[in-house]
């Protein structure tokens, strides 16, 4: 009988694997994590490469790179526990350092994994949110600005937006905020401090402004399919386990991205009479950022709803408001990304305070059936009686909102005209003409043999009009 008892050998607890971490939930979260981590590198690297003029190719690529690596140092250093560690303030922990074993090897303030495992899932969506920024200050902003700029921003503003909706103990947390993935914390954070950014740091040149063709759409639409695919970790890796709200919550996501692509394609052809590749990748991107909000705690039908919204509102604000506002026009938000991060980040906010099942924000938040709560959604709250409660937590969405814009209006601000104390946020105007070679010294597409074939069309144009001087003076 104790044969057939005993516990398979993955199965046996030990020093490697204590009592409390079910290691099949660690093997997802570390998953989920890569899957995340392949948004940022190589996806956006190699959407934001593709994506812009050749000239910039390297220069953009690049800035996100930077990024990647240097939010990790900053976040193991000081950044995860500000985030989530022990409550300084209601809206951020104390600075503290996340590389001991001691420290690393203890179960995590959620679920049953390692401290380990949840600094690198949570270090993932803090590198993709300072990524995202970039995309509104490509083509001009000097890259040793942006070299301090990341440092000052993930200290000083997603620590302050990740402890307050994301650590137990933040005071949005406390209020009941649903968040389920970071459409608050990640991309309406960073699309209203890319748009700030994008302010202090001013515009392209006008002629990059005028036209700025992407120098390989085959390679954008690579870097798009990895964000696309890469949300199944960004929205399924956030309840901590490999269970059944995981399922649903990848599920839901990429049928919204889908939703939203169709949609805005469909506008783009009944208004444009085109069917723009460019167009479907923002749709597809508005898609996936408003279901985060929502993902686990919404109903299938739900998110076709919530997909045909992401696809018509931020494509008429992006092509109708856009062309009217002032301050719009004044900005230069490259890559777009205050239409497809902070207004489709706002609008999951708003929809998932409408669509949030009571059922499933219990499966994700883990509340008593029988405990009084506002985890629910309006539309909810109305049809069993309790609208008190939906109307409640409208509210708290609401506020959510207004707190992570002021939030990043002011700590963004702040930040860009401290590094302007040391280093221009701008490239010089005859540096942006030139673009990657006067920023790095490289060009994307070199090749072998080009400087001395351009050298030497150089050398004979220089000898043609020589010549043609000494005609015209001889004459």
């Amino acid at each position: 009988m104790a044969g057939l008892t005993a516990l398979p050998p993955n199965l046996l607890t030990g020093d490697a694997a204590p009592e409390w971490m079910n290691k099949g939930d660690n093997m997802w979260q570390l998953t989920s994590a890569t899957l995340v981590g392949l948004q940022s590198v190589p996806g956006l690297i190699i959407l934001y490469g593709g994506g812009v003029k050749k000239k910039w190719a390297v220069n953009s690529a690049f800035m996100a790179l930077y990024a990647f690596a240097c939010v990790l140092v900053c976040w193991v250093l000081w950044g995860y526990k500000m985030s989530f560690g022990d409550g300084l303030l209601p809206f951020v922990g104390m600075m503290g350092t996340a590389t001991t074993p001691e420290y690393l090897f203890q179960k995590a303030f959620l679920g049953t994994l390692p401290n380990a495992t949840m600094v690198y899932f949570q270090f993932v969506f803090a590198a993709l949110t300072l990524i995202l920024i970039a995309g509104a200050v490509l083509g001009r902003m000097n890259f040793y600005a942006w070299m301090l700029f990341v440092p000052l921003w993930l200290t000083f503003s997603y620590t302050f937006g990740a402890s307050s909706i994301w650590s137990t103990q933040g005071f949005l947390t406390k209020a009941g905020i649903i968040d389920y993935s970071g459409g608050y914390v990640i991309h309406l954070s960073a699309g209203v401090a890319g748009f700030t950014a994008a302010y202090w740091v001013g515009p392209r040149l006008n002629k990059d402004r005028e036209s700025f063709p992407p120098n390989n759409i085959i390679l954008m639409l690579a870097g798009a399919g990895l964000l696309w695919m890469g949300w199944s970790g960004f929205n399924g890796g956030d309840p901590f386990a490999a269970s059944i709200d995981a399922s649903l919550a990848v599920l839901n996501t990429h049928l919204c991205a889908a939703t939203s692509l169709l949609t805005w394609l469909t506008l783009d052809i009944v208004v444009f009479r085109k069917a723009s590749v460019i167009g479907a990748v923002q749709g597809m991107i508005t898609g996936l950022v408003c279901i985060t909000p929502a993902a686990g705690v919404v109903q299938g039908w739900a998110a076709i709803i919530i997909g045909l919204c992401s696809g018509t509102i931020p494509w008429f604000t992006m092509m109708v408001v856009h062309k009217r506002s002032v301050l719009l026009q004044k900005v230069d938000d490259t890559m777009a990304v205050f239409h497809t991060h902070a207004v489709a980040g706002c609008l999951g906010g708003i929809l998932a305070g409408l669509f949030a099942e009571p059922k499933l924000n219990r499966l994700f938040y883990g509340f008593s059936p029988d405990e009084p709560t506002h985890y629910i959604g309006l539309f909810y709250g109305i049809q069993t009686g309790r609208l008190n409660a939906g109307l409640k937590q409208m509210g708290v969405q609401l506020v959510g909102i207004v707190f992570i814009v002021v939030l990043n209006i002011i700590s963004t601000t702040l930040i860009c005209l401290f590094v302007q104390l040391f280093i221009p946020l701008r490239m010089s105007e005859k540096d942006m003409e030139i673009g990657d070679e006067a920023a790095h010294g490289e060009e994307a597409y070199a090749i072998w043999g080009q400087d001395k074939l351009e050298s030497s069309l150089y050398n004979d144009l220089e000898q043609s009009n020589t010549h043609k001087n000494e005609v015209v003076k001889q004459g």
